[in-house]
């Protein structure tokens, strides 16, 4: 009897020991199942709640589209102490962004960027275009640049009050939306490329932008203090909070090129957020993304139909320093109607672009015509800077090795 059960003890444990390897391969299974199902549905979930709340526009219906699989999105920061309706900021906002008034600034876009992202994967590459350049604007004439949004916004809402339109947020929203589809197309016109999305952002948004990253790192050749701005910082590199953010991006004040030397701000702060965004895990931490996704829903607007989804994921690939920064040549600075303004060559610029951004730019783009002047405006008498070109406007200050560019 013993050997008869030694004999048969054994086959019955066999099939047990067997079960437990297949069930725990079987319950790890069902738990990664269950978490890519709950990463998927979170995805969805992020990726929903953006494209629904976040602003939308119509701007870009029908517009040309780059080639080649590249994508050309124009960044607009709007000098606006208002939220997207139209209304004043909360006095509380307006005093920690050190901005003043909520009828200082009007609807000029005074950040102009156009970021190029080729479709072979190869380095992004983004143009500043300073505020003052003087260019050709639809129905306008010539004036500066950054003015294209708010002359054609006031013009839409003189419009609709003429034929009895009252409601105060409607010619809000049909005015932005006249001055972005202005503002897109006078961008257009003078890089002489296709714009395929775009995003609009308010005073308020590199506040927010910057609080929700957890304060975005920059790096300074010497230390400043405006009173204009609120800028008040030492030399060398720090992280800056919103407040501090909104005082850095803005301030010319007390910098040997003015505005020129805002624009490299702009960029400088650019960097800083994109690499943010990488070494913060952002990207994959479902909390620090819906915070960005809430500030997002606050202050920026986008075209209808911007997969967003898709370019969050691809805007990770564009950040540790892999977008290299340019500001477009300014010939001279003049005078025009009593204003500052910089004098621009429009065929050398549309150059420039071509030749950096290769052949999915598009030459449909209006030029100017014959034997124009560069500034387009005889007698303008110049200003007191226009017997010395502006050298450093067109030069690259590319961000090397992942690092923070180090601005004046």
């Amino acid at each position: 009897m013993s050997a008869h059960r030694r004999k048969t003890s054994h086959p019955a444990r066999r099939p047990h020991r067997g079960r437990r390897p297949r069930r725990l391969a079987r319950t790890l299974l069902v738990a990664v199942c269950a978490l890519a199902v709950t990463a998927a549905a979170g995805a969805w979930y992020v990726y929903r709640d953006l494209a629904g709340s976040i602003g939308s526009s119509r701007a870009l219906e029908g517009a040309e589209k780059s080639k080649y699989g590249d994508t050309n999105i124009l960044l607009m920061g709007l000098d606006s102490r208002r939220d997207q309706n139209g209304e004043e900021l909360p006095a509380e906002v307006l005093d920690k962004l050190h901005a003043g008034s909520s009828d200082i600034g009007g609807y000029n876009a005074n950040t102009l960027i156009l970021l190029h992202v080729p479709g072979d994967g190869s380095q992004a590459k983004a143009f500043s275009v300073p505020r003052d350049d003087f260019v050709d604007i639809p129905g306008h004439g010539k004036d500066k640049i950054k003015k294209a949004y708010g002359l054609a916004k006031a013009e839409e809402e003189d419009r609709l009050s003429v034929q009895g339109v009252k409601d105060r947020r409607q010619l809000e929203r049909e005015g932005r939306e006249a001055g972005r589809k202005a503002q897109i197309e006078t961008v257009r016109n003078f890089l002489g490329v296709p714009i395929d999305h775009f995003a609009e952002l308010n005073l308020a948004g590199f506040y927010h932008l910057a609080d929700a990253l957890g304060g975005v790192p920059v790096c300074l050749k010497r230390p400043v203090r405006d009173t204009y701005s609120g800028a008040d910082f030492p030399a060398g590199r720090q992280t800056l909070n919103g407040q501090q953010s909104l005082a850095f991006v803005r301030q010319r004040h007390g910098l040997d090129m003015g505005d020129l030397d805002r624009t490299r701000r702009q960029q400088a702060f650019l960097a800083g957020a994109t690499q943010k965004l990488d070494s913060a895990g952002t990207f994959t931490d479902p909390v620090k993304l819906m915070k960005l996704v809430d500030a997002a829903k606050q202050d920026v607007v986008t075209d209808a139909g911007w997969d967003l989804l898709s370019f969050v994921k691809q805007a990770k690939n564009l950040s540790g320093g892999k977008v290299a920064f340019t500001t477009l040549p300014v010939e001279r600075f003049g005078r025009n109607h009593g204003e500052d303004i910089n004098v621009v060559d429009d065929m050398k610029i549309k150059r420039l672009i071509a030749e950096q951004i290769g052949p999915g730019a598009s030459a449909s783009a209006s030029a100017p015509s014959p034997g124009a002047s560069p500034s387009g405006a005889p007698g303008a008498p110049p200003g007191p800077a226009a017997a010395a070109p502006a050298p450093a406007a067109s030069g690259s200050s590319a961000v090397d090795g992942g690092g923070i560019p180090c601005v004046d």
